[in-house]
């Protein structure tokens, strides 16, 4: 009796799943017009930078500005001695005048670099120094990335927070790719595990931006202006463009 209760729970699932496999979709297959879309060269190579604001750069802003400490959202993370990787754009823009600006970079090759060191290795990166690091759209194109973020953790005081980025859908990044390496995308799961091996779970917060419009915008190159406000804002967690992360070091 129960085999056969059994095989009839079974047919009824297969059924089912023909039954859907056959269900007409919406939009027809065939009617979907792809128009300027339609095309195996993106619109441009250059993520957006040609065009306006890149669709991941908008992300960013949107993530530092909310920690920030602007006057919409208080006294933020940006402030105190912060360290920025490779530039020193998102200190100044999002930090206060008071703050005490450091940029790190791997060689003497930047003459903005106020620290010179490698993030790999920890070479030359000094200890317990700041009290926010900004490291965007960089662990990336490091090969030994956890060894970069506990490198991160180390150049930060007691409470000190690292705001952090890492891309999950993206061309191929150049001129990194040719410089030293573009090797790796994350997910919200594997940033997320990754930073709490090093700092407290309870002080990591890790977020995704991104949905299918957006992500075809980006990998077409069409800038952050070209969509609306309503268009960027939703959060599908299937299309996780870019992740952000918040990780406070233990006090």
């Amino acid at each position: 009796m129960s085999g056969d209760s059994g095989l009839r729970r079974a047919q009824r699932r297969i059924g089912k799943s023909a039954r859907e496999r056959l269900r007409p979709v919406w939009p027809p297959v065939g009617t979907v017009r792809m128009g300027g879309l339609r095309r195996v060269e993106p619109i441009s190579r250059h993520y957006g930078f040609d065009r306006g604001t890149p669709v991941d750069r908008h992300y960013i802003e949107t993530f530092l500005r909310r920690h920030a400490g602007t006057p919409d959202y208080g006294v933020g993370d940006v402030r105190g001695r912060v360290l920025e990787v490779g530039n020193d754009t998102y200190s100044r823009r999002f930090g206060p005048a008071s703050a005490q600006i450091d940029v790190l970079h791997v060689d003497t090759s930047n003459p903005a670099a106020t620290v010179v060191g490698d993030l790999s290795s920890g070479e030359g990166l000094p200890a317990q120094t700041f009290d926010c690091v900004i490291c965007t759209q960089t662990l990336h194109v490091i090969w030994d990335f956890a060894a970069a973020i506990r490198n991160l953790h180390g150049m930060l005081r007691p409470g000190g927070v690292l705001l952090a980025t890492v891309p999950g859908i993206t061309a191929t990044c150049k001129p990194d790719r040719d410089l030293w390496g573009d090797y790796w995308r994350f997910t919200t799961l594997s940033f997320r595990r990754l930073l709490e091996e090093t700092f407290p779970p309870a002080g990591v917060q890790v977020e995704a931006y991104g949905n299918v419009l957006a992500a075809t915008a980006f990998l077409q190159g069409l800038a952050a202006q070209e969509l609306a406000p309503g268009e960027l804002a939703p959060r599908d967690p299937d299309y996780e463009l870019l992740i952000a992360a918040r990780a406070r070091r233990a006090i």
